[in-house]
């Protein structure tokens, strides 16, 4: 089990090429242990294999109650979020998406920041949105050092920019520098006296925990949200744990919206189809009255439908987002 430092890094979109670059730069023998997050989702996940090849440290998925051992890297699995426990061992689990993903960076930065005090280095890489950025302030808090891309050097700004925006970072730069800088930091924080230790049990993070509701509701499963600060980024949180930064619970909304008015639209299509049958039944049987009437109940069915098409069709006023932050996906 390592008592030294603990890198975490969390990366999206475009994410990939970025970490490759930074685990090539990292030494044998590094006196700290290095967790992942990539946005993978659901699907299966070859980054383990991959970051195995680029770098001199090996890497595998993580194991759910596995010590964490310094000059390995483990990388969440697909389907669950990766967590640190007090006692330093890694936890897996099927909490609530966080920033409407699975794994998310936001709980793997949380939960190190507070099993390993100043001792953690977070290293925010590519991606849309601003997952990180909530975690990575809770690793500045209590004392550890933030890192980020540098956003022109990011195929997908939005992570790294949020992170700028919203966190005194430490250190913005390359990826390809990355790797000579960690192992410079991870030095200079071997070398300091411990991080401040955790007293007593630490809940598990991105469990399910019951909180006080409030006036928005959550995309994800429509219960209540309450509001919160970390640092200058406003963070909705719903009563059972799904949890968004300020643009990604503007990008979830939205998704919402447009559920919404597409299940809309195919209930408008299904009753044109079923008014047409009906008048065409009305009509073979010589009730032409009745037969008329359901012709106008399905011609008015799909003047709807064509206003909903058009309305889909239209752009939505995004204020929040800067060019280039759009979210995506990777193969990783």
């Amino acid at each position: 089990m390592t008592d030294g430092v603990l890198i975490v890094i969390g990366a999206s979109a475009g994410g990939l090429e970025p970490l490759e670059a930074l685990v090539a730069g990292l030494p044998a023998g590094l006196r700290a242990a290095v967790c992942v997050v990539l946005h993978i989702g659901d699907r299966p996940s070859a980054a383990p294999s991959i970051l195995d090849r680029a770098g001199p440290l090996p890497a595998r998925h993580a194991i759910d109650r596995e010590p964490i051992r310094s000059g390995h890297i483990y990388v969440a699995p697909p389907r669950c979020h990766l967590t640190v426990d007090p006692s330093r061992h890694l936890r897996l689990s099927r909490g609530p998406r966080e920033n409407g993903t699975r794994p998310a960076a936001d709980p793997l930065f949380r939960s190190a920041a507070r099993a390993y005090g100043s001792k953690v280095i977070g290293v925010v890489l590519s991606g849309g949105l601003n997952d990180g950025t909530a975690g990575l302030a809770e690793i500045r808090r209590r004392g550890g050092i933030a890192v980020v891309q540098d956003p022109a050097d990011a195929r997908q700004a939005g992570m790294p920019r949020s992170a700028l925006d919203h966190v005194a970072v430490d250190h913005c730069l390359p990826a390809a520098g990355m790797g000579a800088l960690l192992a410079r930091l991870v030095a200079e924080r071997d070398a300091d006296a411990a991080g401040p230790a955790v007293s007593g049990e630490m809940p598990m993070e991105s469990t399910y925990d019951l909180k006080m509701p409030a006036n928005l509701t959550c995309p994800e499963c429509g219960g209540a949200l309450r509001e919160s600060q970390a640092e200058t980024l406003p963070c909705f949180t719903c009563h059972i744990g799904h949890r968004y930064g300020a643009d990604s619970m503007e990008e979830a909304q939205l998704r919402m919206v447009e559920q919404a008015f597409e299940v809309a639209l195919r209930a408008l299509n299904e009753r044109a189809a079923l008014c047409l049958r009906l008048a065409e039944t009305a009509e073979a049987r010589g009730q032409s009255l009745s037969a008329r009437r359901w012709d106008e109940a399905g011609r008015e069915a799909r003047g709807r439908a064509e206003v909903l098409i058009r309305f889909l069709g239209e752009e939505w006023i995004r204020p929040s987002l800067s060019p280039g932050s759009g979210g995506g996906s990777d193969r990783f």
